[in-house]
């Protein structure tokens, strides 16, 4: 798998924030008292569970930007299974910024690779159906870049990033419409541009019938149907648009969604209430 690429640049303020936080306004007290803040010490990432890795990055420049001087070798990429006892990472240098950063560097390490292992377990569950795993924007405040990132490490793919990247028609913005579908995506298709898609929530198989006899929609999303209804859906739909599943769609329910023939299942939970990889960080020499 092709490992997603994310700068430095955009790491760096989720960690430098996350340091701070951390550092308050007295730094680590507890390291500074012991008298050996200038140590050199040698810690190791290790998995104490399998999964998937992702945030690499984030966890080298928590202690890059406490000192440049640490020596941070990655032994496996992000985007990689990895089993229980593997070495992902070996850190080296002052026992101020090693010990400065750990918290900071396993918090990001563990939650984004929690959110690449849970979207790799259902890319797993519907394998061979050519469905893509997305995710949506219930992210975390700050972390949405870092999270749909780890999506991706996952296997996964990123809906939206933002408000601007695409029109989403939903039910509050029909409401806001009378209550017409065809007037709401009238209104959207006025406003798009030649490169914004256009894509509209239908929770009813009539609101799908009424705007496929309309036309100007690109992608459905197919909200909170059933897998029978799903079925009746593609069909419906045909290919004249992407079809996209989304609402109550569990790690039980997948693979059968999946099956319906929709072109996308999109799954909040994959960022909004993932559980955090067990990683440690161990000092090995000192």
């Amino acid at each position: 798998m092709r490992v997603p690429y994310l700068p430095d640049v955009m790491w760096e303020p989720v960690v430098r924030h996350a340091l701070l936080e951390d550092f308050g306004i007295g730094g680590d007290v507890t390291t500074e008292a012991l008298g050996c803040a200038d140590k050199t010490v040698e810690a190791r990432f290790i998995a104490r569970q399998a999964g998937v890795v992702a945030g690499l990055s984030a966890a080298r420049l928590a202690f890059a930007l406490l000192d440049p001087s640490v020596r941070f070798e990655i032994g496996i990429k992000d985007g990689e299974r990895i089993e229980a006892g593997d070495v992902l990472a070996i850190v080296q240098g002052p026992a101020r910024a090693v010990l400065g950063g750990e918290r900071t560097a396993l918090n990001l390490l563990c939650h984004l690779s929690g959110i690449a292992s849970t979207t790799r377990s259902i890319v797993d569950l519907v394998e061979g159906t050519g469905v893509q795993v997305c995710c949506t924007r219930k992210t975390l405040p700050g972390l949405r870049a870092a999270q749909k990132y780890a999506v991706l490490a996952g296997g996964g793919s990123n809906h939206r990033y933002r408000l601007d990247d695409a029109i989403l028609i939903k039910d509050n913005h029909i409401a806001l419409c009378g209550g017409s579908v065809v007037a709401a995506v009238d209104a959207a298709r006025l406003r798009a541009g030649h490169l914004t898609k256009v894509e509209l929530e239908v929770d009813t198989l009539e609101q799908l019938e009424v705007a496929l006899a309309h036309g100007g929609v690109d992608a459905f999303l197919l909200d909170n149907m059933t897998v029978a209804q799903l079925h009746q859906a593609v069909q419906l739909i045909g290919g004249r648009a992407i079809a996209e599943a989304s609402g109550g769609i569990t790690p039980h329910t997948a693979r059968a969604v999946a099956e319906t023939g929709v072109d996308v299942i999109s799954l909040g939970w994959l960022t909004q209430n993932v559980a955090a990889l067990d990683i440690g960080l161990d000092i090995v020499e000192g």
